[in-house]
């Protein structure tokens, strides 16, 4: 394990990997001690604005794609979203290796924000939908640059306690954000949920520039700085982009006809993902392809679970959908307590433990929500199921963070970074399209982003969901035995 600061010296690593010396920041000093206090401040403000920015404009896109005339083409507004954000994390994760964090991390709020504001002023439905493209490349460049700044400005013991604030910052966005919304949306129109969120980037990146460029600039080893982009990884992140859109397209389309870009996209897609994550990821080889593996293993099935969970509330229990929503808003306040329960020191040696603890959490909380296909069983059971399984991904999602960085040269903090994250992205793709295969061909009908499209859907289908998803985060608990190098 290797640790950059700007302020610091390495002396001889011992069985540890490394030796505090006197160079080093205090033991009592925290992520807002003065050292690091315009950094943490700045850069959480950021991950504020991008959480409060997921939330928001979910609730506003209804809205967008009936005035734009393109409800046909609404899938594409997320799906461009995500295929660009693949390429932008490979980008960033090469630029920041081979320069600063600074150049990707500006860009990428520029590129942020800048979609943001073609998609708010959009005529057209396509042009709604490339700004959504320019911001999703631009949200890919920003969350690993992110990494590395932690990476290179924080010592080892302070990374757990940032990575908590990340996790904390999406509890506020995530219970005001969809009211927010909506209430500007009713009131001043959906276009200024778009173009209002820039203006709010500024004071943040004003914030943490400048101490990015103190704390989080210092030269890598080997020279990695003077390093040109590797030009293969970039094509292969063309590939995984390209193959994860194809691959989208055909999940919304089960015509046999849709099998032809569904084959191109995995063509696509088998060889980029060998070539961009850790050797070993695939069959968990210990250290940190267990780690890259675990984060899409967590990721994909909790997500992919948590999408049909309001469509389920919706249809088969009569709920409304803001009532559904509020089902899963506790969930945001227990996944940041696990986050900060995995930041204290005292649980360090426990963190394997943690971790398969939390993800057998997980597992039984996706289990548990199909029981409310029972008439007999209380709507709110679930509410409860589900903040349990949040407190289980708070603990593990925040650990493969630190044990990334933890496992990561610094030269290679931003290439693993990036796999790290195209885990997380790639396993929700594909298992919502093997999820929503699966509910559209038992009779569960037409899956809407806004879980309101969807009627008279077969309880059955909801099932075919839910249980091999809790077999997938079950999966995860064996995954995190092989999470540490022997």
């Amino acid at each position: 394990m290797a640790l950059t600061l700007a302020t610091m010296t390495v002396l001889e690593p011992r069985d540890n990997g490394v030796v505090e010396s006197p160079d080093l920041p205090r033991v009592d000093e925290t992520v807002l001690s003065r050292p690091y206090r315009a950094l943490s401040v700045g850069i959480v403000s950021v991950v504020l604005l991008i959480a409060f920015e997921a939330t928001a404009v979910g609730t506003a896109m209804p809205v967008a794609a009936r005035e734009l005339d393109g409800v046909s083409l609404y899938a594409f507004a997320f799906s461009g979203y995500f295929t660009t954000s693949l390429f932008g994390m490979v980008l960033s994760g090469q630029w920041s290796d081979r320069g600063r964090p600074v150049g990707p991390l500006t860009a990428g709020i520029g590129a942020f924000a800048a979609g943001l504001v073609l998609s708010g002023t959009a005529g057209v439905m396509w042009l709604f939908i490339l700004g959504r493209a320019v911001q999703g490349l631009g949200g890919g460049l920003v969350i690993v640059a992110l990494y590395v700044v932690v990476g290179r400005a924080y010592p080892e013991r302070l990374r757990p306690a940032i990575m908590a604030a990340f996790a904390a910052s999406w509890v506020v966005p995530s219970i005001v954000g969809p009211l927010a919304s909506g209430a500007v949306t009713e009131h001043l129109g959906w276009r200024w949920v778009f173009v209002g969120i820039p203006v709010l980037v500024v004071f943040p990146l004003a914030l943490a520039l400048p101490q990015i460029r103190r704390l989080a600039s210092g030269a890598v080893q080997r020279g990695a700085g003077s390093g040109s982009v590797d030009r293969r990884r970039i094509r292969l992140a063309l590939g995984i982009s390209l193959g994860a859109g194809l691959l989208q397209y055909a999940a919304q389309d089960l015509r046999p006809l849709s099998l032809l870009p569904a084959a191109v996209g995995v063509a696509l897609l088998v060889p980029a993902v060998l070539g961009l994550l850790p050797r070993g990821t695939y069959r968990a080889a210990r250290g940190l392809p267990s780690v890259v593996l675990l984060r899409g293993v967590a990721a994909g099935s909790f997500i992919a679970a948590e999408s049909f969970v309001p469509l389920m509330l919706v249809t088969q229990r009569g709920l409304s959908p803001t009532t559904a929503g509020f089902s899963l808003a506790a969930g945001g306040g227990t996944w940041a307590l696990g986050s900060w329960v995995q930041s204290r020191r005292r649980v360090e040696p426990y963190r394997e433990r943690l971790m398969t603890a939390g993800m057998v959490l997980v597992a039984a909380a996706i289990a548990a929500a199909p029981s409310v296909l029972i008439p007999a069983v209380p709507a709110w059971v679930l509410a409860v199921a589900w903040a349990f399984g949040c407190f289980g991904m708070g603990l593990v999602i925040s650990s493969t963070s630190v044990l990334l960085l933890h496992l990561s040269a610094p030269e290679e903090a931003g290439t693993n970074s990036a796999a790290l994250q195209m885990s997380d992205g790639l396993s929700n793709v594909i298992l919502l399209a093997i999820g929503g295969a699966a509910f559209a061909a038992l009779g569960g009908g037409t899956v809407s982003h806004t879980a309101t499209e969807a009627s008279g859907s077969h309880p059955a289908a909801f099932a075919a969901v839910f249980l091999p998803m809790a077999g997938v985060a079950l999966l995860g608990a064996w995954v995190t035995t092989r999470v540490r190098e022997r």
